[in-house]
């Protein structure tokens, strides 16, 4: 009788974990406003666990390869990793991990530090996740103030909101 009870404990601990997922090819990070856009072109992920049934157990973390941007311009890739706007020497990546994950009426909402150019904000990122097998597909779109990280200058010929698209494909562990 005893080993059926650790059977039991084991499968009910291993059941209360969010499903693991791992990047899979074809992921896109654009950006774009009224002056520029463009993509990131490198997405490292250090985190993606995920159950729609277990929101509690789930968070969301990833890294983005500053030095990675790509505006479709030569000149202008390297004044963006310049130290006048990222400074992608000093500050490489772009990092965000969730704190909280809950349940919107359009879809999910993570809740985390978001940090850039050295300073971590709280912000929320809305985003849907569809699954297929052990497939799945999460699209996030959401807007940053580029001064509240302090990216350029103030009123420096590009608008100070950017709004982001991200479709991450992911396959489960």
């Amino acid at each position: 009788m005893k080993g059926y009870a650790i059977l039991f404990l084991l499968f009910a601990a291993f059941s209360s974990l969010a499903q693991q997922y791992k990047l899979a090819d074809g992921h896109k990070i654009s950006f774009s406003n009224p002056d520029v856009s463009g993509t990131f072109d490198e997405l490292t992920a250090a985190s993606l666990v995920f159950d729609e049934t277990k929101l509690s157990s789930s968070k969301l973390s990833f890294k983005i390869e500053v030095g990675s941007i790509n505006t479709g311009n030569g000149l202008m890739n390297k004044h963006a990793k310049g130290e006048e706007w990222f400074n992608a020497d000093k500050y490489p990546l772009i990092e965000f991990t969730s704190s909280k994950i809950e349940k919107t009426s359009e879809g999910f909402k993570a809740t985390g530090k978001l940090q850039m150019h050295g300073i971590s904000k709280e912000v929320t990122i809305p985003f849907t996740f569809t699954k297929k097998g052990n497939k799945g597909t999460f699209i996030a779109k959401f807007s940053v103030d580029r001064s509240d990280f302090q990216i350029g200058k103030k009123n420096g010929g590009v608008a100070e909101t950017i709004k982001i698209t991200a479709t991450i494909p992911v396959i489960k562990k």
